[in-house]
This record gives C-alpha cells, sequence and structure tokens, in this order.
C-alpha cells in the first residue's frame, strides 16, 4: 500500500478569521486609553499648526525645539494608534510592541 492511502488527512483546516476592514480593532485599546491617544493625536497636530502661525521671532531656538517636540509627540501618537488599533499588534505579538 502506498503511504498516501494509509494515513488519511484527520483534521479540517482551520477557518480563517473574518476580515475587519483596514484590519481595525479596539482589542487592544479600550477604556479611557483611546480616547486620550486620539486626544494627544489631535493636541499635538493643534501644537503643530500653531507654531507654523509664527512668523518673526527674536530668538527662535525655544520655539524650534517646541516646534520638534510637538511634531514628534503627533507622529508618536500616530504610531501608537496605528499600531495597536490595527493587525500590526497580532502580526509582530506582544512582547515585541512592548519592547519597542
Amino acid at each position: 500500500m502506498e503511504n498516501g492511502a494509509v494515513y488519511n488527512e484527520t483534521t479540517e483546516p482551520q477557518a480563517k478569521p473574518p476580515r475587519r476592514p483596514f484590519g481595525c480593532t479596539l482589542r487592544h485599546l479600550w477604556g479611557w486609553r483611546l480616547p486620550a491617544k486620539a486626544l494627544q493625536a489631535i493636541l499635538s497636530l493643534l501644537a503643530v499648526i500653531c507654531e507654523e502661525i509664527v512668523e518673526d521671532c527674536m530668538k527662535c531656538f525655544g520655539l524650534y525645539f517646541f516646534e520638534f517636540t510637538s511634531c514628534s509627540a503627533f507622529l508618536l501618537s500616530l504610531l501608537i494608534l496605528c499600531v495597536y488599533c490595527t493587525d500590526v499588534y497580532e502580526t509582530f505579538g506582544e512582547d515585541k510592541v512592548q519592547r519597542v
């Protein structure tokens, strides 16, 4: 007898989970954390916009530092929202996301 005839497949293939639109999920960022991160992104974007309104300054070091920090806060809060609210969290795994 051939090996193929002796051994039959005993398990059914796993059904694929239903696809979410754009892979969005709120499972990892729930409760007060989601509104807090969304508010952080909105306020940091508002800070970047307000900084860009300034046309003249005498000593611009503080303004440039504010621009750098507000832009960094905006980009990092968007990154956090994207990681925790999409399938990226499951793709990389919890330990790698926590380490980063």
